[in-house]
């Protein structure tokens, strides 16, 4: 059941993203070039996303289990250190260079985006590089 809805889930994102525009780079990138012909839309893709996840969120706090039987497990800490300013700037300027993030790399990639191909491999080299690296931390 759990992969199931979670599939589910992953279409209705996935579809989500390309009726909105987001799986195109070009889209994103006229949202993040300021000096040029700026397209806000991301900006009202991105207020909705956040008006539903507000509303999920707030309702998911009163949970102990999700809707299908799976444990809850919200996020507790609230602080902003090194690695959560550092991790979101590398976010960043992957996206601004890319026009990707991972979301709509792998929806992107999944439609035949060529350049979709390069992000979502380096994407998981970063991926893997992190994970080394927090290995040998311990």
């Amino acid at each position: 059941m759990a992969s199931l809805t979670s599939l589910l889930a992953g279409l209705v994102f996935g579809i989500g993203l390309i009726v909105s525009g987001m799986a195109n780079p070009a889209k994103v990138l006229g949202f993040l070039d300021l000096a040029g012909p700026w397209d806000p839309s991301l900006a009202f893709v991105m207020a909705g996303a956040i008006a539903v996840g507000s509303i999920a969120f707030f309702l998911a706090r009163k949970r102990t289990v999700s809707l299908i039987g799976a444990e809850m497990r919200l996020p507790t800490s609230r602080s902003i250190d090194r690695r959560l300013v550092g991790g979101s700037l590398l976010f960043g300027i992957g996206w601004g260079i890319a026009g990707f993030c991972p979301g709509p790399g792998l929806v992107a990639l999944g439609m035949g985006e060529a350049k979709a191909l390069l992000f979502v491999a380096a994407m998981l080299a970063g991926m893997g590089l992190f994970e080394l690296i927090e290995r040998r931390k311990r």
